[in-house]
């Protein structure tokens, strides 16, 4: 048997104005919100029709097409995503946890060996999960990530 909880009426008077405070509109929104300043200090830019996470690394996109369209590289792509471990339901948890992956931002073939390149500033190459993940590159796909 379920039995009613009873609030006093102080308590429903508190309640319907809280209610009453939350189904209130907020103050009206910009239209164009500001632009939140990225992390370390890039740039997003778009070129040709692709977005980048920054200029160094657009730069170095037509710099790899110009060596494609060379013949010194082949088979360039962006944003390739590599699994450093599996999904795993670990003990106690009630989700399974994601595959770990890392995302290389460029891809090709020089000289019969798969590059796998990231474009890094100085800040970010000391990044504690850029060097695991580097570390677990190495380690289970024996590819050592070039950093430009």
């Amino acid at each position: 048997m379920v039995s009613a909880i009873r609030w006093s009426s102080e308590q429903l008077k508190n309640h319907i104005a809280r209610r009453q405070l939350d189904a209130m509109p907020t103050a009206p929104t910009s239209p164009v919100a500001p632009a939140k300043r990225a992390k370390y200090a890039s740039e997003k830019v778009e070129q040709g029709g692709v977005r980048f996470d920054s200029k160094k690394e657009a730069r170095r996109w037509a710099e790899l097409e110009r060596m494609q369209a060379g013949g010194q590289i082949s088979e360039l792509r962006r944003q390739v995503a590599f699994v450093l471990a599996p999904a795993v339901l670990l003990a106690g948890e009630a989700r399974t946890k994601p595959a770990m992956k890392y995302l290389a931002d460029f891809t090709y073939v020089q000289g019969g060996q798969l590059v796998v390149e990231d474009v890094k500033s100085a800040p970010t190459r000391k990044l504690a999960i850029f060097r695991a993940k580097k570390h677990l590159m190495a380690t289970v796909h024996n590819i050592h990530i070039r950093e430009t």
